[in-house]
């Protein structure tokens, strides 16, 4: 089969497409023809620093969409030539993927495998911040940063129709245009410069009072500057470090003034260590997808031999929506 792997460190350029041996699945494990795979900023972190990377060559990729090849031992409710939607803890950047059983999921009526590649991260994510981590409520207002991108655009949709007030920050005037379709009822352009930006922006919005809660993927000052931005009572949950910070730290004396507190999401922490609790999320996630409360448009596409490309592409931070590779659809 086909797979495109790294074997050090370093820009797109160390991506290369090579031919390897399908997996066959262990007890509990399932193989997929893959049709699509998505494209994740952790796939950028994977290749260039390391991130959950086991060894070297590593081939990258945590979302499949396609049908089920083989089962291994124990699978029950799942057949082969079944089409499913699957996390992955790495190797989806190829022909044939391997997963554990508790993280395939059948897909939705109506819903294609070219869909289905968006769902496995990006949705169980959107849903679980918002709602399992964030326990947003109707008439409370939240802030996203990273609004155009794959998880922004699934939340603002997902907290409008929870009944929020819905901000956005971006990097952008062109990520700015694209979110505002997508349940955003303002957003703040931001450059990340200190001492300002979207902080600001939303004491402005919110008459000074602040939002109830902030979701994060970017760490170090932009964590900061969330949480004074929270109203009293505010949450704020972190999901990433895409500035590559030093992890946060906060204590009593950030707390105390507005008892706010702070939490942390990871899909492919719940996924190794509660499966059960991600599928609940994720089923629940891809029942609004079916029933159309969220789209999330694929805004690029690549062939499989073209990984390095997409990569280029979602580096330059410019993209918005989701990135696919296109494998055998």
């Amino acid at each position: 089969m086909r797979a495109v792997r790294f074997k050090e460190y370093g820009g797109p350029e160390v991506l290369e497409t090579f031919e390897a041996e399908a997996p066959e699945p262990g007890p509990g494990q399932v193989t997929v023809d893959v049709a699509w795979a998505g494209v994740n900023f952790a796939d950028l972190k994977a290749r260039a620093e390391g991130y959950r990377v086991p060894a070297l060559p590593f081939v990258p990729g945590l979302e499949v969409s396609g049908r089920i090849r083989a089962i291994g031992a124990g699978v029950r409710g799942l057949r082969p030539g079944q089409e499913v939607a699957a996390l992955t803890a790495g190797g989806a950047y190829a022909d044939v993927a391997l997963a554990e059983a508790a993280t395939v999921f059948a897909l939705p009526e109506g819903v294609g495998l070219r869909t289905a590649a968006t769902l496995p991260t990006v949705v169980p994510t959107a849903h679980a911040l918002l709602h399992e981590v964030g326990r947003v409520t109707a008439g409370e207002s939240v802030l996203v940063h990273g609004a155009a991108g794959g998880v922004g655009t699934v939340a603002g949709q997902l907290a409008k129709a929870a009944g929020a007030t819905v901000y956005g920050v971006v990097s952008g005037a062109a990520k700015a245009e694209y979110a505002v379709k997508y349940g955003y009822d303002e957003v703040f352009v931001d450059d990340g410069s200190p001492g300002g930006g979207f902080a600001d922006d939303v004491r402005r919005a919110t008459g000074g009072r602040g939002v109830d809660l902030a979701l994060d993927p970017v760490g170090g000052d932009t964590f900061r500057r969330s949480l004074d931005a929270l109203a009293v009572f505010g949450r704020l949950v972190s999901f990433g470090n895409a500035s590559a910070a030093e992890p946060w730290r906060v204590g009593q004396p950030e707390l105390f003034p507005g008892a706010r507190t702070v939490s942390a999401f990871s899909i492919l922490t719940l996924a190794r260590t509660d499966p059960a609790a991600l599928r609940a999320v994720a089923e629940r996630a891809f029942r609004l997808v079916a029933d159309g409360t969220v789209t999330l448009p694929v805004t690029a596409e690549f062939p499989l031999a073209e990984a390095a490309e997409a990569h280029r592409l979602m580096g330059g931070r410019t993209t918005t929506g989701k990135l696919l590779l296109r494998v055998t659809p």
